[in-house]
């Protein structure tokens, strides 16, 4: 099939470069990728009840103090919040990725302009049909997952912890470490069907079963599109990802080795790092937002040119859930 890269490439940048708005979108799409925050949780090597004195102020013993009394209310509290965080974040990028499919779309087929309520409001009946792809698409990767999980931690409690037992669990990392290079191709191609699958979803106003049908159809029809589109879109991301990266580069080594150069004597090369990252992070999430904006409106408009005559870039301002 005679396939115009160029001009996919092209007419994303102009859409999304017109209509800032999908702007928007593309950081509410980001919510739900990457950005895994400092989940360590240091031992500070203290116990309040254990009768050590360390060289603390008593206002931080204090709060030591406090923390070990309401340890219980203070861990049902955290994972309250990181599960409210959970469904906010998982709302916000479905219907951020969803926003970008219509508006796309609705521009594509001659829309002038975008309104972001309507775009917002449009793409909720889209929801649990969009969420439900990504729950489906997670599930190879999950089995992995858990099969890891599995084998290494039952094998290390099987064993008991002797020396027999830990070299049997060692021998089977050749073996987990194959599973995760064949899942890398596995969710590779799962990917590209998935994406033909969402557009589906939301601009054929299909359920979730056709929907993967007909990515699956897409796909399997387009192979040389849809993989070269894939590889195109994943260089642009990497090299675009790298450029993002530089300034934090450029602010975190030379902090640390001021810091450590001076002996550790001195915070203010940390502070320093800590407030230009600060300054940093809604620059980043404006570029991080460009690119998914840029990458969903390729990858809707690959959808629209590949399923002509079937598909309409003309979509239903309302949908059925």
């Amino acid at each position: 099939m005679n396939f115009n890269f160029g001009e996919v490439l092209t007419r994303a940048w102009q859409i999304i470069w017109k209509h800032k708005v999908l702007w928007i979108f593309g950081i509410l799409a980001s919510c739900g990728r990457g950005g895994g925050g400092n989940g360590g949780g240091g031992n500070s090597g203290y116990d309040v009840s254990s009768g050590e004195t360390p060289d603390l102020p008593p206002q931080a013993l204090r709060w030591f103090q406090i923390i070990e009394e309401n340890l219980t209310t203070i861990v049902a509290v955290s994972l309250v919040l990181v599960c409210i965080i959970w469904i906010v974040t998982i709302f916000l990028s479905t219907i951020g990725k969803t926003g970008l499919i219509r508006g796309t779309a609705q521009v594509d087929g001659g829309a002038e302009s975008l309104v972001f309520g309507e775009l917002f409001s449009g793409s909720i009946p889209y929801f649990w049909r969009m969420f439900g792809l990504s729950l489906i698409l997670a599930i190879p990767a999950f089995i992995v997952a858990m099969v890891i999980v599995v084998v290494v931690v039952g094998g290390l409690v099987a064993s008991g912890g002797d020396e027999g037992g830990i070299l049997a669990v060692l021998s089977t990392v050749p073996i987990l470490i194959a599973c995760v290079c064949i899942l890398v191709p596995v969710m590779f191609v799962l990917g590209m069907i998935f994406r033909q699958a969402e557009n589906a979803v939301v601009l054929e106003d299909m359920g979730i079963l056709p929907a993967i049908t007909r990515g699956w159809e897409v796909f399997k029809g387009n192979l040389g599109p849809v993989i070269v589109m894939a590889i195109i879109l994943t260089v642009i991301g990497l090299i675009a990802g790298f450029v993002i990266a530089i300034p934090f580069f450029i602010i975190v080594f030379p902090a640390m080795l001021a810091y450590f150069a001076g002996g550790g004597d001195s915070n203010a090369p940390l502070i320093l790092m800590g407030v230009c990252t600060c300054l940093m992070i809604p620059v980043v999430l404006v570029l991080q937002g460009i690119i998914i904006a840029y990458t969903e409106s390729a990858w809707t408009l690959t959808y629209l040119r590949l399923t002509k005559p079937q598909s309409s870039p003309e979509i239903p301002a309302e949908a059925n859930a």
